[in-house]
């Protein structure tokens, strides 16, 4: 088992910047592939962002040049770095491990005046 815990969400501002963490319980975390999904309200959850065991990166078109992906499997964490927010990245943000049921619980992402 393996456990995924998120963290780092909250209320901005349009145009403000939050960084999101997902720790993982175990060390084989750095075997991974690591995705971050987001859903917003009434909607499906969609992929934003990956990073591969070796650190290659992919985004959906909607956050590119805004979101960073990265990852420190020393500490068996992914982190996901937005800048310019907007109201439509509004959304409960979750990582999985790509091949496997593993999901975080979530974090809520609010960006809002």
């Amino acid at each position: 088992q393996v456990q995924l815990v998120e963290s780092g969400g909250g209320l901005v501002q349009p145009g403000g910047s939050l960084r999101l963490s997902c720790s993982a319980s175990r060390s084989i975390f750095s075997i991974y592939i690591i995705s971050w999904y987001r859903q917003a309200p009434g909607k499906q959850r969609e992929l934003v962002a990956t990073i591969t065991r070796n650190g290659g990166t992919d985004y959906a078109d909607s956050v590119k040049g805004r979101f960073t992906i990265s990852r420190d499997n020393a500490l068996n964490t992914v982190y996901l770095q937005m800048n310019s927010l907007k109201p439509e990245d509004t959304g409960v943000y979750y990582c999985k491990l790509v091949g496997t049921s593993y999901w975080g619980q979530g974090t809520q992402v609010t960006v809002s005046s």
